[in-house]
């Protein structure tokens, strides 16, 4: 099983009668830190045909946005539930995280009207149930035996419970008894769970948000993890094999999974999932207001993405995952695991074996190296087509040597280097000579250049011709970066001390000062963003805060009509706000 239950609870604490936004979002903090402890276990359950990446790491991923939504969010109930479900709706990640994203947008919903801002057990538990419908009605053809089943029959165990009186700690654990229920279930509804001999990977971790609520709400201990072994590799063959048996086109082979952030009518969403419904499976799609965040398994990945478009849609954040070679590495990892613990007679938790990078890169003619700096850059990059990243920056410049070495471990005669830093392009241009590859340099010095130039990045092309394509494209973006000042100065805005928040614009230096990074930033897209620019990318760096973000959002949307901004978490550090506008 997932994990190990203890019924121990701390009575030094004060039981809650009501569920407060304090409560809450202790409730969804506690919750991100026990996943984020079971992820591995939740991970291991993972079974073929339904692959999710790392339903775990999905989920946990999902909950970070969530959290960090809530450092910056006010602290009564409107403004936790709205950090809640916007946090969770933009930092859905997976099938999982896409579910539990509607789970925690269903439950707030019903939360963020409450009189007084105290949930009593009887409202909660009509939250649960509002959890419940929303995660249904996301999904375009339901399941039973997976998390929705878990949280259904949760939210109707609660709702009976809360309606026969008693205290918001009794509803919760009736709630919690029914749904362990329902989760060890779930084999009995879905044979490929049986067949693998596991229970559904979401449906754990949702079970993990009733143990959260339960140890603020009354003091309960949190469940310790445990190992999981999960299916082993000859299972997880069996069960892919079976799934496909009849012929059918089955989720099993639906090679790609493909997810992005949409901006569509609200009246034309439910058309838009019956589109994709043609084309894939496993489809979710969450949001609302025109916002949406949506997931497919699918072997068209240009007709999921042209899809929305016929109707009017935008979509944008697009990241494509392989899942055969997820699940090939998967299987790798599993039988090296077996092997570890064969030979040395323990428990097959053996290291996993890895494939050579050249090898598990997909063959291209001309593949593109990115020097970056920050998890979230690095993710965007690959996102978008980048087959090397090299860690490098301002202050941490790579080496020649290491850029090489990225080179010749392409799986492309051809190569595109974005240096993304002009202290890094002559370096960059060293490396044509030193290999027997083509390379080419796109002269970029900042990343909303390099994302412009990507747009395109034509993997069938040379890499002299998409150098050429590329280079235009950087130089038509203007970009310009906040950061603090590290000594007093002099500029042509005035006077710098240290501690000062700066802007600066590539060609133009330092335009900007202010008190806080927000002053800054908005006193340098008053000098960026000129007349004919309308559209703006903004890469949130590891100093940004959620707060911040919206004060700069405001400012865009009152003072330049007509500017498009897409916002990307970069996680870079010294930079919280990275602009680029064309």
């Amino acid at each position: 099983m997932v994990y190990l239950v203890t019924n121990l609870y701390d009575l030094s604490m004060p039981m809650l009668e009501s569920m407060g936004a304090e409560a809450l979002r202790e409730t969804l903090i506690t919750f991100r830190s026990t996943l984020r402890a079971h992820m591995e276990g939740i991970n291991r359950l993972n079974v073929y045909p339904v692959p999710d990446g790392d339903t775990g790491t999905n989920m946990a991923r999902t909950l970070d946005a969530v959290v960090k939504e809530l450092e910056g969010a006010s602290a009564d109930m409107g403004g936790t539930c709205d950090a809640i479900a916007h946090g969770s709706l933009m930092g859905a990640r997976g099938n999982s995280g896409v579910i539990l994203s509607q789970v925690m947008r269903g439950l707030v919903a019903k939360l963020r009207g409450v009189d007084g801002g105290l949930a009593s057990p009887a409202q909660f538990a009509d939250a649960l149930k509002s959890a419940s419908v929303a995660s249904y009605e996301a999904v375009l053809k339901p399941i039973e035996g997976t998390i929705l089943t878990v949280v259904r029959e949760t939210a109707d165990a609660a709702v009976a419970a809360a309606s026969s009186g008693g205290s918001l700690e009794r509803m919760l654990r009736v709630a919690r008894d029914a749904g362990r229920k329902a989760l060890a279930n779930t084999p009995e509804l879905l044979p490929v769970l049986k067949e693998a001999g596991v229970v559904d990977a979401g449906g754990a971790g949702f079970m993990l948000f009733i143990d959260s609520a339960l140890h603020v709400v009354a003091g309960d201990a949190l469940p310790e993890p445990d190992y999981v072994d999960g299916p082993s590799a000859e299972q997880l063959e069996a069960v892919s094999l079976r799934a496909g048996a009849d012929g059918a086109v089955d989720v099993s082979e639906l090679r790609y999974e493909v997810m992005f952030l949409l901006n569509i009518s609200d009246s034309q969403h439910r058309a838009f999932m019956t589109a994709w419904g043609e084309i894939g499976d496993s489809i979710v799609v969450v949001g609302g207001e025109g916002l949406y965040n949506c997931h497919i398994h699918t072997n068209d990945i240009g007709a999921a993405i042209e899809a929305p478009l016929k109707l009017d849609g935008k979509p944008f954040n697009i990241r494509v995952t392989d899942l055969f070679e997820e699940m090939e590495e998967e299987h790798a990892q599993r039988e090296a695991a077996m092997v570890a613990g064969g030979a040395g007679g323990g428990s097959g938790a053996g290291a996993p074996a890895k494939k050579s990078a050249k090898k598990s890169l997909p063959a291209v003619n001309c593949a593109v190296i990115a020097i970056c700096s920050g998890d979230g850059l690095a993710e965007l990059f690959g996102q978008m087509g980048v087959q090397g990243v090299v860690a490098g920056g301002q202050t941490m410049n790579p080496s020649t040597a290491e850029l090489l070495d990225a080179v010749e471990h392409m799986n492309s005669q051809h190569v595109v280097i974005l240096p993304n830093n002009k202290n890094i392009i002559p370096v960059a241009n060293q490396v044509n000579a030193l290999t027997s590859k083509t390379v080419h340099v796109v002269p970029t010095c900042s990343m909303p250049e390099a994302l412009a130039a990507l747009v395109f990045y034509d993997p069938e092309s040379t890499s002299e011709l998409n150098a050429a394509a590329m280079s235009e494209a950087a130089a038509a973006v203007a970009t310009g970066e906040v950061t603090q000042a590290v000594r007093d100065t002099n500029s042509d805005a005035g006077p710098v001390r240290e501690g000062d928040w700066i802007g600066l614009v590539r060609g133009d230096g330092l335009v900007a000062i202010g008190g806080t990074m927000v002053a800054a930033a908005c006193a340098l897209l008053d000098t960026l963003v000129t007349p004919g620019r309308e559209l703006m990318t903004m890469i949130t760096g590891d100093l940004a805060t959620a707060r911040a973000t919206e004060e700069i959002l405001a400012y865009i949307a009152d003072n330049f009509d007509g500017v498009e901004v897409e916002v990307h978490a970069g996680g870079q550090p010294l930079y919280p706000y990275l602009f680029g506008v064309e």
